[in-house]
């Protein structure tokens, strides 16, 4: 851990301008001289045209740098005008490298050039190197004043520059630049000495995936004044159009069916993963966040260090990766929603990681047709891939299976396992159109590649419970229990039929599922998961949360992580309240957390202790199974008794087909099966009742399936035609003259019968 803090503390902000300043490297080594120098960060260029704007890789590399992310085709040109103090000859240096070499790939992908005054240097860069170094860039004649620099790229193959060095010390080199921030860089930049400071505040919140969002979300409407850091430029995490994964998880359920409102206010309803970017709502999320008066949105702003002083954290320091302005956020408490538990590894935080085995990061992918053949570039330096060698992209998608790393550093070589998804990505595109693919792809095109990475396992941060497979599974209870994880226990490995030929680094995966989680009502996980076991005021929500790794196979979804945002919101505030710790609360504050998880999304309060509203259009309690996925029986005519609420016997299967049942599903069965459906109904008015069932007229249902009733000692014998209704009707069974608090049975049989019953809900309706 002293390593890793010594090799990533300390991190400042980066300025515009270009300076020129009085020091230099001979050799590596610092020394005073006379030489004119020029610093240029990439990030700062005020165009970045086509490139992009690359920040997940800062605590590996050192810094943010720009991308040429162009499938294939070259993009944009990133410009900058930048200020000459001295005319002279320089030296130039660029920061870049060879990004296939590390493989001793054939060919270098990422090549681009540099224009400096108009004129175009010799070097191209980005072909030399296996890691990130400094290129000698030859020399240009500059005169005093302003003078553009022009980043150009060749290939549209994710060429990448850090940034870019002159110096009129023709011998000169600069020094090794991999730590975070130098020495010689801040020099370089004339950083002030301390970044601004911003708050106190209540909650700082760092990550701004779903458990960010809803961790700040939740503590500012409980009163908290909040901090809530994002190093992009949009929130929403692996959920977001750069990443595209759709949200899973089932909210609303179990003990506290409140859990999850909130989720629900920015969650995308994407068709498929990936979806399409307008599916995931971008805008929607931050204007969700921005309309919380509680919170100070902090995007573009890179958190890297942390001040911890008697096992609390002080404060955390975040890099504006646009602007270079460092800030320095002061908390009373802090939650990590890093996913890689970046905080926690600043301050010493007990964690833990799967030595080996551990699920990948995925790139997921799509391709389109158009009306006319297309070509794509030869890709020598990608996988080599033929046909056979990885799953068909159906339905134009590379869905999640296109992840790898399994056993790869997830933390030190999270850029080499995303740079290979690259080449596994190009290599089967390069198959469909340039190899044994090419005669049914003519006209296919590349339009998207995700290069942010979506990675689902690393870092685990240790707190008083650590949740394993086996609590899930026995459903061992805490007092604690409190967010419904539903996913199944879904743990990733290579898929065998395409590890031969890359056993080192497979790229294709395959899902084993451990499917006796509870999917409707949930497993409760434990609050005590939710903040650390030795750092006082650190709170974590997200898959960096305390368990195993076999149980963070089913809480690591978008919607159970958000889930657990809402949790540690509810719990800051408590802890603001009653000046306490996140453990404090479990110890001392428990009934009152348990009480505020069953408010409203909506409601909220202006201070941590001021009375709590409910705003209006707050959302209905669901139920403890969760909301309906078909129709509300709430809002059908009459009185609804849904199949789950019916007394049933026998073997009944179960279905769900469409969205025209009511409440969560449909069961059904044949003859032989020994299955029977009592519906109960009891009447609240005197009057002329129809008694009616639901049902959907597929093929294979009954014509004349039998149907007995039941008023006043009497039975009564009928048969329901399912084939003859239409979807979503309920069939007449009969009408019946009823007197206040009579009880009629509804009983659906399936002697005899041919054809299945289909058993979905019963209807009394007063004529």
């Amino acid at each position: 851990m002293m390593c890793f803090l010594q090799t990533y503390g300390g991190w400042f902000s980066r300025t515009f301008a270009a300076i020129a300043a009085v020091t230099l490297f001979a050799s590596g080594q610092l020394r005073q001289s006379d030489a004119a120098e020029v610093f240029v960060e990439c990030e700062s260029f005020d165009s970045l045209g086509g490139w992009k704007l690359d920040t997940q890789f800062i605590q590996q590399m050192g810094s943010p740098y720009l991308l040429a992310h162009g499938l294939g085709k070259p993009v944009d040109d990133a410009v900058k005008q930048v200020e000459v103090s001295e005319s002279g000859t320089y030296r130039v240096w660029v920061r870049t490298f060879d990004w296939v070499a590390r493989w001793d790939a054939e060919g270098s992908p990422g090549k681009f050039a540099l224009s400096i005054g108009g004129e175009n240097l010799e070097t191209t860069f980005g072909t030399e190197g296996k890691q990130w170094g400094w290129q000698d860039g030859g020399t240009v004649k500059l005169s005093r004043g302003e003078t553009e620099f022009r980043l150009h790229d060749l290939t549209g193959f994710n060429g990448r520059c850090d940034c870019i060095y002159l110096t009129t010390e023709l011998e000169a080199t600069p020094p090794p630049t991999d730590g975070v921030l130098t020495d010689w860089r801040r020099k370089q930049l004339n950083l002030p000495a301390e970044p601004f400071e911003r708050g106190p505040y209540d909650l700082v919140v760092v990550g701004g995936g779903y458990a960010g969002m809803a961790s700040a979300i939740s503590a500012a409407r409980m009163g908290c004044r909040v901090a809530l850091v994002q190093d992009r430029g949009v929130l929403g995490g692996n959920g977001s159009s750069e990443v595209r994964v759709w949200a899973m998880g089932n909210i609303r359920r179990g003990k506290f069916p409140r859990i999850g409102e909130i989720v629900e206010e920015f969650s995308d309803k994407a068709t498929k993963s990936p979806g399409r970017y307008e599916e995931f709502g971008d805008d929607l999320k931050e204007r969700v966040v921005r309309a919380e008066p509680q919170i100070d949105l902090w995007l573009h702003h890179h958190a890297f260090d942390a001040v911890v002083q008697d096992n609390k954290i002080v404060s955390v320091d975040a890099l504006n990766t646009k602007t270079g302005q460092v800030v320095r956020m002061l908390g009373d408490r802090f939650a990590d929603c890093t996913g890689h538990g970046w905080l926690g590894q600043f301050v010493g935080a007990d964690s833990d990681m799967a030595p080996g085995g551990r699920m990948g990061m995925s790139n997921m992918w799509r391709w389109d047709e158009v009306d006319q053949p297309t070509e794509f570039p030869e890709t020598p330096w990608a996988l080599d891939l033929k046909m056979e060698d990885f799953p068909y992209p159906r339905d134009h998608h590379g869905q999640w299976f296109w992840e790898s790393g399994f056993d790869k550093d997830a933390i030190g070589d999270a850029e080499g396992i995303r740079d290979w998804n690259l080449r596994a990505v190009f290599g089967a595109f390069n198959a469909m159109k340039n190899r044994d693919g090419a005669s049914d792809h003519k006209n296919a095109v590349l339009t998207w590649v995700a290069y942010v990475g979506g990675p689902r396992e690393s870092n685990r941060l240790l707190g008083d419970v650590i949740l394993e497979q086996d609590d899930i599974v026995a459903k061992r209870e805490f007092p604690d229990g409190c967010v419904p994880s539903t996913w199944s226990i879904d743990l990733h490995y290579p898929k065998e039929e395409f590890a031969d030929k890359y056993p080192d680094n497979p790229f294709i995966s395959k899902a084993v599922h451990d499917r006796r989680v509870d999917r409707m009502y949930g497993y409760p996980v434990p609050y005590r998961c939710f903040y650390s076991r030795n750092i006082d005021n650190l709170f974590m929500a997200g898959r960096n949360v305390s368990v195993t790794h076999e149980a963070l196979g089913t809480v690591r979804v978008m919607k159970t992580c958000g889930m657990m945002g809402e949790v540690v919101g509810k719990a800051a505030s408590i802890c603001a309240a009653n000046d306490c710790s996140p453990r404090e609360v479990y110890e001392d504050h428990l009934p009152e957390l348990l009480k505020m998880l069953d408010l409203p999304g909506k409601a909220r309060r202006s201070t941590p202790s001021a009375p709590i509203t409910i705003d209006p259009g707050a959302l209905p309690r669901a139920s403890k199974f969760g909301p309906p996925s078909g129709l509300d029986p709430a809002k059908l005519d009459g009185m609804i008794v849904d199949d789950r609420d019916a007394e049933l016997q026998g073997d009944w299967k179960d279905g769900s087909s469409g969205r025209r049942y009511v409440g969560y599903g449909y069961r059904y069965a044949g003859n032989g099966s020994g299955a029977t459906a009592t519906f109960t109904f009891v009447a609240k008015d005197n009057g002329t009742y129809r008694f009616g069932l639901r049902t959907a007229p597929f093929d294979n249902r009954s014509t004349s399936a039998p149907v007995k009733l039941q008023h006043n000692d009497v039975e009564t014998n009928h048969l329901v035609n399912y084939q003859g209704s239409e979807d979503g009707e309920f069939v007449l069974v009969t009408t019946l003259e009823l007197e206040k608090g009579d009880t009629v049975k509804l009983i659906q049989l399936t002697d005899g019968v041919k054809g299945l019953v289909h058993l979905d809900a019963a209807q009394m309706l007063k004529q």
